[in-house]
């Protein structure tokens, strides 16, 4: 039976393209990380691999190969899973649709390992996640993370990224972005329950440059993504470029919403902001709204704001009645 043949039938039964496998001409392996085993074939889901990294291993570079989870467990990481390979395909099998609450969960938790600064790091070209919640829970310093994004055109859909660890350290977020045309739609990052310290920006995004080693945020693009924050200080923001040359060409926002939580003890001053004027690229906001933040975006640093009345402090921030 040829591999395409293989993929489509899995005990007599049509799968390609059911809970959101898109349909490849590379192989598809699935993963139960509560039923599986790393020594089954991995290619039918009655035979499906215990862990992700041993489903990595399997996958060829530039094969469009296609890592199906289980919606049922936890698919928990003894490491960093480090993506180099190309075209590599992550799917959560729940049907997808889901801005947060993934039941396809991937998570790291304390390694003690330095190594280990995020639960996933992906630097490869066209490689593509879906329906997934990843989280982090890691105190080792260096651990800041959920995932470390340093790829090129990689696509992220319906992926919720939650970081319970490092609410003290201004540094750490669920997202480093240091992707060249990484693209966003329908994700979820942060979290309304956890309380970020006072005096410490911790955003859910860090725009820092090579923090991977020769990567930076070049023409990224958040479509309808939440992003969300408990503050105990004003200073904590949901998205942050520390340097002057952290984001090359264009950061687009676009229908995002920032959500700073009503029981948090402070009022957020910038939704967006940065600790330079940007010199290389431009963040633009575009029918964006914030909840609980004295303004969009922070002034003077290359931040635009775009929306019906584009009024630069006031525009989408949100007004009760």
């Amino acid at each position: 039976m040829s591999r395409i043949k293989d993929a489509l039938y899995v005990q007599g039964v049509p799968t390609l393209g059911m809970s959101g496998i898109p349909v490849t001409y590379g192989d598809v392996y699935f993963v139960d990380y509560d039923n599986g085993s790393d020594g089954n074939v991995g290619t039918r889901r009655d035979k499906a691999f215990k862990t992700l990294a041993y489903a990595y291993s399997k996958a060829v570079s530039n094969h469009n190969d296609v890592i199906a989870l289980s919606a049922n467990a936890t698919h928990s990481l003894s490491s960093m899973l480090s993506i180099t390979k190309n075209r590599v395909h992550f799917i959560g099998l729940d049907s997808g649709g889901r801005m947060y609450g993934q039941r396809a969960r991937i998570s790291l938790g304390v390694t003690g390992i330095a190594a280990n600064i995020a639960s996933i790091q992906n630097t490869g070209v066209g490689n593509t996640f879906r329906n997934l919640k990843v989280s982090n829970s890691d105190t080792v310093t260096e651990g800041l993370y959920t995932f470390a994004e340093g790829g090129e055109y990689s696509l992220f859909e319906n992926v919720e990224l939650y970081k319970s660890s490092q609410l003290d350290a201004t540094t750490a977020a669920e997202l480093l972005l240091n992707g060249d045309s990484a693209q966003f739609h329908n994700c979820t990052l942060g979290s309304l329950v956890d309380i970020i310290e006072d005096n410490k920006i911790r955003p859910c995004v860090r725009l820092a440059r090579e923090i991977i080693t020769g990567k930076v945020a070049r023409d990224c693009h958040f479509q309808h993504c939440f992003f969300w924050r408990k503050t105990a200080g004003v200073e904590a923001t949901h998205v942050y470029a520390a340097g002057a040359t952290d984001v090359e060409r264009l950061l687009l926002m676009e229908d995002c919403v920032f959500v700073n939580a009503k029981l948090s003890s402070a009022v957020i001053a910038n939704a967006v902001g940065a600790g330079a004027a940007q010199t290389e690229g431009i963040i633009l906001l575009k029918d964006c709204a914030s909840v609980n933040c004295t303004v969009m975006a922070q002034a003077s640093v290359g931040i635009y704001v775009a929306g019906a009345v584009p009024t630069f402090a006031t525009t989408g921030v949100s007004k009760a009645s």
